[in-house]
């Protein structure tokens, strides 16, 4: 039995991983896919949103589980898997990027973004802010092109009503990981994905000390290839070998 703890993105909450949970919970393993703060049923108020309190609430649910967990991060999700990596090791066994932003230390989200191989992304074109601190509201009538083009339609729209207003502190504040030994790591490309561009994620997965996954998926991949995620988390699928355990700042 392995235990996962899998982190949602962006405008997200734990409900976009109820396809995979099932999948795992029926093969026997822990499945716990926490809301982050704010996000999901959580009732953080959004102003007392930060990376730092996404990355607590990662903590401790890998603190809750009797061993080390997989632990999964998807867009956003990332980040903050990142960060609760370096601050808990001995905490996670392996760290699985899918479609996610893996940023080095002094990194952010939004430096990553604004990298060449990051024009293009469906999600700054489509997102309003407010407020102070800021928030992102994503445009609902752009969710399907943007998350879930190759979702089936119920599927897509019943995410769509779910999606929530998402504090910017999360994407703005880089990680610091400076001198952390984080657990192996794999990284799962979507070549179809519009939210976050490919070239970026080839970028992200090049640089770090990932195993490689390649999956021609669109954004939102625990639904429109639910049994190949699952095969990835499992160790079931090959992918690109790289080394497995190197300094963070690498």
């Amino acid at each position: 039995m392995t235990h996962f703890v899998l982190v949602h993105g962006a405008f997200h909450g734990g409900w976009c991983w109820e396809p995979v949970a099932t999948l795992l919970t029926e093969a026997g393993h822990t499945v716990v896919a926490p809301d982050l703060p704010g996000a999901g049923d959580d009732d953080t108020p959004l102003e007392e949103v930060t990376l730092a309190s996404a990355a607590e609430r990662v903590v401790q649910t890998l603190r809750s589980l009797e061993g080390p967990a997989v632990l999964v991060g998807h867009s956003m999700g990332g980040v903050v898997i990142t960060q609760a990596a370096a601050q808990a090791p001995e905490l996670v066994s392996r760290l699985v990027y899918l479609t996610a932003f893996r940023p080095v230390h002094g990194e952010s989200l939004l430096d990553l973004t604004g990298l060449p191989e990051g024009a293009g992304d469906g999600v700054q074109a489509n997102i309003t802010v407010a407020g102070e601190p800021p928030v992102a509201t994503f445009d609902a009538t752009k969710a399907q092109h943007v998350f879930y083009h190759d979702v089936p339609a119920d599927a897509a729209q019943r995410a769509t009503e779910r999606l929530d207003p998402q504090p910017l502190a999360v994407f703005a504040t880089p990680v610091d990981i400076e001198g952390a030994e984080l657990p192996p790591q794999e990284y799962v490309m979507c070549t179809e994905d519009r939210a976050i561009a490919p070239a970026l994620q080839r970028l992200m997965a090049e640089r770090s000390p990932a195993r490689v996954h390649e999956l021609p998926a669109g954004h939102s991949p625990f639904y429109s290839h639910t049994a190949e995620v699952v095969q990835v988390l499992l160790g079931e699928m090959d992918g690109t070998s790289k080394a497995t355990a190197v300094s963070s700042t690498a």
